[in-house]
């Protein structure tokens, strides 16, 4: 086990700092999740926030173990690598689907679905 007490101060702040920022920046994506009111505006904050918070707690979480078993550990960059590549592909793949069923069933408000907003963005193309 190690022991936290034996962590020098400077590492101490450093990884308190980051991982209070971590958390921070999650809970601000996690309040605009609750705040905003339609799916695609609710569907970006929380990936924002996953991504960059995550990014923060691992960080204060490799910095942790490396300086308290005094050898690197960089087990939380693979972690990272996984969640900066599947939170966005992951959030892609929900906003097409719910963009293509909101224009399947001819909803109001769908972004896009506005003639002169297509006909611009056919011209162009």
């Amino acid at each position: 086990m190690i022991d936290a007490s034996s962590l020098p101060e400077w590492a101490a702040v450093l990884v308190a700092v980051l991982v209070l920022a971590g958390a921070a920046i999650t809970l601000i994506g996690t309040i605009g999740l609750a705040r905003f009111s339609t799916f695609y505006q609710r569907v970006h904050t929380p990936t924002l926030g996953t991504s960059l918070g995550a990014g923060l707690l691992l960080a204060g979480s490799s910095l942790y173990f490396s300086v308290a078993s005094g050898r690197p550990v960089l087990h939380e960059i693979l972690i990272f690598i996984f969640i900066s590549v599947t939170t966005p592909v992951t959030l892609m793949l929900l906003a097409r689907a719910a963009l293509y069923r909101d224009r399947a069933e001819g909803n109001e408000g769908v972004p896009g679905t506005d003639q002169e907003a297509v006909e611009d963005a056919t011209r162009i193309l």
